[in-house]
């Protein structure tokens, strides 16, 4: 069983470059090393936004658990040191597969 969590954040005017490189230098690091597939990442620059998608191969309860513990990880505390907030908006949901 394979659980994913879409991620969709509307971008802060001006700093879309920003986040993207952000997240290209970070991202692909450290939630794999936190035991996370990425599953893929979209820009959509003419509006602003950003998707991505993580995955475990595991239960939603094991998704959250792993979770949890990534959020209070160094690694993660690390990757936004010094980041300014560039998401206005977010959007965060486990979904299901529907094909």
């Amino acid at each position: 069983m394979k659980t994913i969590q879409l991620r969709r954040y509307a971008l802060v005017d001006g700093e879309y470059d920003a986040f993207v490189a952000w997240w290209q230098g970070c991202m692909p690091e450290v939630r794999p090393a936190a035991g996370f597939t990425i599953e893929f990442a979209y820009g959509l620059r003419e509006s602003n936004e950003f998707v991505w998608a993580v995955s475990i191969e595991g239960t939603k309860e094991e998704f959250l658990a792993l979770e949890e513990v990534y959020v209070a990880s160094a690694a993660r505390a690390a990757a936004f040191e010094g980041v300014p907030q560039r998401i206005a908006h977010y959007d965060i949901a486990l979904v299901s597969e529907s094909y």
